[in-house]
């Protein structure tokens, strides 16, 4: 069975995408910690990060990179941490969130509730940068 993010690289599901290239495809975390928290995922169905193709591991992280410039262009901030948990989705996916404080990574932290509109601003505004 498909996760679900693969059911949102498909078209399934409907995103907020924020970019997207043949392998790699960025959206914006329905649960953000800030605004800007954005998922990168490989449109290839792999577990567990580390399971991934050193070419393709590397091709993410450059992927990510670009959008984690968008993101601090879009949403000022003192850096754009990155995490890898894993655990709540088997589809490999990093965090990028945009961060004032180290504390701003804890995903314990309340997360946003946002609606609809401010998620399309948001993913429009990280958009325009790349």
């Amino acid at each position: 069975m498909a996760t679900i993010f693969s059911r949102i690289v498909a078209g399934e599901i409907p995103s907020y995408k924020v970019a997207e290239n043949e392998q790699f495809y960025a959206f914006l975390d329905i649960n953000p910690l800030a605004k800007g928290h954005t998922l990168v995922i490989p449109k290839r169905e792999v577990d567990y990060i580390f399971d991934l193709e050193d070419e393709e591991i590397a091709a993410m992280h450059v992927f990510a990179k670009k959008v984690a410039k968008a993101i601090k262009a879009a949403f000022p901030c003192i850096k754009v941490g990155e995490a890898v948990l894993g655990l709540e989705v088997p589809h490999a996916h990093i965090h990028l969130v945009p961060m004032q404080s180290e504390k701003d990574m804890l995903f314990t932290n309340p997360k946003l509730k946002l609606t609809p509109e401010e998620f399309k601003e948001i993913a429009e505004k990280i958009t325009k940068e790349i």
